[in-house]
């Protein structure tokens, strides 16, 4: 792979996670504006401000409920559920009109042509997926047999877009046992035939945050819930 087709990667994937996650992320971040948007347990709200940030001033106890809802693992699911569209949208080049393959390429590292289904992180496959990826190779492998070809079972591949080895679930170490998996930097190392390229994509998404201004909306959106909050606290004093 060339310089210009990695660039053009890098380019699709930052448009990709833009439009696809980022934007929704800001617009979902943004609506938290009110308590009405938390189920707030009363018990641990004020200690986990205490316990974060030193005292009980709306402002903390905004950040202690905005905090988990922007930053938690939501960004991430969303990401693998979007993985379609990444296939799709930034991997458009490498599509396979193989059933249950994602996507078809020349290995940068082996030289043969691999078929691989994509997954997105370490731990995104559950039991029943094995017996699924392990039958699409079977029937890619009896398809070239019927055609004339020799498909090597190390040609069937599945790539995780992202993560290390050493984390992967035991429901992907079971597939490597007959298949092999690349992980993270290794998969995008097999593609491009770049090792830092893994690293370059990462960037690449972070920069998606300077473009939105994420961060200046992120403190409007706590300075805006910490002022309701405030005038909760003030209604509740002069009830009493």
């Amino acid at each position: 792979m060339n310089d210009k087709e990695k660039e053009a990667i890098l380019s699709a994937a930052q448009k990709f996670f833009r439009e696809k996650l980022a934007e929704n992320h800001l617009k979902n971040t943004e609506k938290l504006i009110t308590e009405d948007e938390f189920n707030i347990n009363p018990f641990t709200w004020r200690y986990l401000a205490k316990f974060a940030f030193g005292d009980t001033s709306p402002e903390s106890l905004a950040k202690v409920l905005i905090y988990p809802r922007a930053l938690g693992t939501s960004i991430a699911t969303s990401f693998g559920t979007m993985l379609q569209y990444f296939s799709v949208d930034v991997l458009k080049g490498y599509a396979s009109t193989t059933q249950g393959i994602d996507i078809e390429f020349d290995d940068a590292i082996d030289g043969h042509h691999k078929y691989c289904q994509l997954k997105a992180g370490p731990n995104t496959i559950n039991k029943d997926d094995v017996k699924t990826i392990e039958d699409h190779f079977k029937g890619v492998k009896s398809l070239a047999r019927t055609n004339g070809m020799r498909i090597s079972t190390d040609d069937c591949v599945v790539g995780v877009l992202y993560g290390e080895r050493k984390k992967l679930s035991v429901h992907y170490k079971k597939i490597d046992e007959d298949y092999r998996v690349l992980v993270g930097q290794e998969f995008w190392e097999h593609l491009t035939g770049d090792k830092d390229f893994y690293y370059e994509l990462i960037d690449a998404f972070a920069s998606v945050a300077d473009k939105i201004n994420s961060s200046y909306a992120m403190q409007q959106t706590i300075r805006a819930l910490a002022y309701d909050i405030k005038y909760r606290e003030m209604r509740k004093t002069e009830d009493n």
